[in-house]
């Protein structure tokens, strides 16, 4: 049992140290809402979400005044909208309804992001999940609140190439349209290989069809711990700074279970799992990269960077997993360059670039995250960058993602804002080598052989 005086002692980490729970997600089965008729459809999805979330923000709001454990987001996720307008949806604009219906629902509730306008084309691609995709640029420039995700491809299925080509094409005209709107749409898409289910961070959340009628999932961020811990034990060996990490991890994840228990006790529903994922944010003293730049690396993206990370990833997951019976989601630490000031620093001093940060999402829990790309980068490229992630991720059967944002009518080194959490960066460099042969030829990317276990 979580008892209030591990809590406490989470105190000091609160006020000084950035440690918050980043997101309390509730997921929600809008299985029961299917209908073949689309006005039917809006109305049992507004009605599903407003019933089930109506208390989902107080709660939040009242565990955090009784514990003095910040709740940075109280979120929601539903069930890939691709499954649920099957029926109803019949051109892109029919999708576009039901975004705008989760939009006004999220407000309705008061939560900052819905996620779950998502289709599931691993392997291949329906009519619905097609449409979904086409209606993605619309819907994402329409909405505030919206966040969509597109999995396409996993370790059991291959590489749906196809879908890749389509979504290469849908990241540069989600760019285009919403380029005058407050956040750009690429920044609430992502796309991924192997998808978890039960994911509380935006904007890949969605409530798994495999999962039950509603459900609590928290996601806890602790950057600015960790990094007081490798202060802590400078100059020490890597094995005793991996310790001194774990147990910090031990205690981050205590205070989530806490959280996501009384949660999920209060809204009447299961609490589902814990994410222990690092994520950072773009204040000082809350970036991974500061961590791994502590542990040793002269600037992030040096040589060692990626060993530095296995190790903090590791090391997150081992202790985190002995603090909770319920682990799940992604898992390890995010490394966005946008989100995380340490990485916008690296970007600035050229200490790191796409290739090397691709090279360190074989090792940390998530990919390629909010990375601001030139204006006029082509399609083709942005899926070839989409293929080559994912196939780390299909052939190390772990998750990998890419949330890519062509900033329309800049290159590299100029600025983009994104605002908030989001944050801003400079636009990375991309290859000036093309792919377009290899993407065009579509069709799909075998299973490795070791999906094969039956």
């Amino acid at each position: 049992m979580v008892n209030i005086h591990e809590v406490i002692e989470t105190n000091e980490m609160i006020e000084k140290e950035n440690l918050d729970v980043r997101t309390i997600t509730l997921g929600i089965s809008l299985l029961d809402c299917i209908s073949d008729d689309l006005d039917t459809l809006c109305d049992n999805i507004y009605r599903r979400i407003t019933t089930t979330a109506k208390d989902l923000v107080k709660t939040g709001k009242e565990i955090e005044r009784e514990y003095a454990i910040p709740i940075v987001n109280k979120r929601i996720s539903v069930t890939p909208i691709a499954l649920i307008g099957a029926s109803a949806c019949k051109k892109a604009e029919d999708f576009v309804l039901i975004a705008k219906t989760l939009d006004k629902a999220a407000k309705k509730v008061g939560v900052n992001f819905i996620g779950g306008y998502s289709a599931l084309p691993a392997k291949g691609m329906t009519k619905a999940e097609e449409l979904l995709i086409e209606s993605i640029p619309q819907a994402l420039s329409q909405t505030d609140n919206v966040c969509s995700s597109v999995n396409l491809g996993s370790t059991k299925t291959g590489i749906n190439m196809d879908a890749v080509k389509l979504m290469g094409e849908t990241i540069v005209k989600t760019a285009e349209i919403s380029k005058s709107c407050d956040v750009n749409g690429c920044a609430k898409l992502v796309v991924f290989c192997n998808a978890p289910e039960d994911n509380p961070f935006m904007a890949g959340a969605f409530h798994g069809p495999g999962e039950g009628d509603s459900v609590i999932n928290v996601g806890v961020s602790g950057p600015g711990v960790i990094l007081a811990a490798a202060r802590e034990y400078k100059g020490q060996p890597i094995n005793v700074l991996a310790d001194g990490i774990k147990k910090m991890a031990f205690k981050i994840t205590r205070m989530g279970q806490l959280v996501g228990s009384e949660a999920a006790k209060r809204l009447n529903t299961n609490f589902g799992i814990l994410d222990l994922s690092l994520a950072p944010t773009p204040a000082v003293g809350d970036s991974v990269a500061r961590i791994l730049e502590e542990i040793g690396i002269e600037g992030c993206g040096a040589p060692g960077t990626t060993a530095a990370l296995a190790m903090l990833t590791d090391m997150v997951k081992k202790g985190g997993v002995m603090a909770s019976t319920n682990v799940g989601g992604l898992s390890g630490a995010f490394i966005p360059v946008s989100e995380d000031e340490g990485m916008i620093n690296a970007v600035k001093q050229n200490s790191i670039c796409l290739e090397k940060l691709e090279a360190m999402t074989t090792v940390c829990s998530v990919g390629l995250d909010m990375i601001a790309i030139p204006g006029d980068t082509p399609a083709t490229t942005i899926s070839g960058i989409l293929a080559d992630e994912f196939a780390i991720g299909m052939v190390n059967n772990k998750t990998t993602a890419c949330r890519l944002i062509p900033a329309p009518g800049k290159k590299a080194g100029d600025w983009v804002e994104f605002g908030g959490l989001l944050g801003g960066c400079p636009v990375m460099p991309v290859s000036k080598f093309g792919c377009a042969d290899f993407i065009n030829r579509g069709g799909r990317i075998p299973a490795p052989i070791h999906s094969f276990r039956n």
